[in-house]
C-alpha cells in the first residue's frame, strides 16, 4: 500500500455529502478509501463504493483498525458514538456534521485530548475565509447593526444552519456581544432594534446548496459580505483536505483555519 496515501473511512456513505466525498477521493491520487460506513440496516450495507473497491459497512469497528483518518457528515447523535469509537482506535477525526449543541461539541474536545479532530461547520474553502473577514469588518465597524441571513434546501433538518451560527459567534466575539443578542427572525409589533442585536434568519428553499450573507450597517453605508455554494463539491473537497493535514497530527481540536493556516 502506498504509503503516500492517506487512508481515510467515511460515515454517511450513502448520505448526500458521503457520497460526493467518497466520489472526489476516488478520483485524488492522495487518498486510498478503505470503507464506508452507514446504519446496519441501511440497505448500502454489503455493497461497494461507487468505484466498486471499497466496501460500506455497518460497523466502523470492522474496518478502524485499516485506516488513518475517519471523515464524519452524519448526525448529532451519531457523530458523538462514532467519535468515541475512533477514539479509542487512536485514529484522526474530520466532523463536519451540523447541528451540535453546545454538550456535544464539550463532548467532541474532551476527546480530542486523545486524538486529533478537525471540527467545522463548514469545511470550504471560502466559508472559512468569510469567518475571518467578518471577524476583520465586525472590529473595523464597531458598533455597526449585524445580521446574518442563510438560505438552504428544503430538506435540511437543523436551523439555523451550522454555519450561520458560527458567524453569528464570530461576529459576537468581535463586537463584545454574546449569544444572549442574538434574535431569530421577527414577527409583530417587535419595536426598534437594540444596537446590540444580532438578527439571524434562515430561509428553506428547492434545492439550494448554502447562501450565507452578512450585513453589516452603520449610519450611511453597510457592507454585505456573501458566500454561495455552488455545489456540496465544495465542502467534500475541503474535508478531504482536512483529512490530508490532520493525519499523523498530535491530540488535538483543531478547525479550518490550521487546516488552511489563515
Amino acid at each position: 500500500m502506498d504509503k503516500n496515501r492517506t487512508r481515510i473511512v467515511v460515515t454517511g456513505a450513502a448520505g448526500r455529502m458521503g457520497t460526493r466525498i467518497l466520489s472526489l477521493a476516488s478520483a485524488d491520487s492522495r487518498f486510498h478509501i478503505m470503507a464506508g460506513v452507514e446504519m446496519p440496516s441501511h440497505e448500502a450495507v454489503g455493497r461497494f463504493t461507487d468505484d466498486g473497491k471499497a466496501p460500506i459497512v455497518g460497523d466502523i469497528r470492522e474496518v478502524l483498525t485499516k485506516t488513518e483518518v475517519v471523515i464524519d457528515f452524519t448526525a448529532p447523535e451519531a457523530v458523538l458514538k462514532t467519535a468515541s469509537i475512533v477514539a479509542k482506535g487512536r485514529r484522526g477525526l474530520v466532523v463536519g456534521t451540523t447541528g451540535l449543541k453546545t454538550q456535544g461539541v464539550a463532548q467532541l474536545k474532551a476527546l480530542s485530548r486523545k486524538i486529533p479532530i478537525v471540527f467545522s461547520p463548514n469545511m470550504s474553502v471560502g466559508m472559512n475565509v468569510l469567518f475571518r473577514l467578518v471577524e476583520q469588518a465586525v472590529k473595523a465597524m464597531a458598533g455597526s447593526d449585524i445580521e446574518i441571513i442563510e438560505a438552504h434546501h428544503n430538506l435540511k433538518k437543523d436551523a439555523p444552519s451550522g454555519s450561520a451560527m458560527r458567524l453569528a459567534d464570530i461576529a459576537a466575539a468581535s463586537s463584545r456581544r454574546s449569544p444572549k443578542d442574538f434574535v431569530y427572525g421577527r414577527e409583530g409589533l417587535v419595536g426598534a432594534r437594540t444596537k446590540k442585536e444580532i438578527g439571524i434568519l434562515a430561509v428553506r428553499a428547492g434545492d439550494i446548496v448554502g447562501d450565507h450573507t452578512v450585513l453589516i450597517s452603520h449610519a450611511g453605508e453597510r457592507l454585505e459580505l456573501t458566500h454561495r455554494a455552488h455545489s456540496r463539491d465544495a465542502l467534500a473537497a475541503g474535508a478531504l483536505e482536512a483529512a490530508r493535514w490532520v493525519a499523523g497530527k498530535r491530540p488535538g481540536f483543531y478547525s479550518m483555519f490550521d487546516v488552511l493556516n489563515i
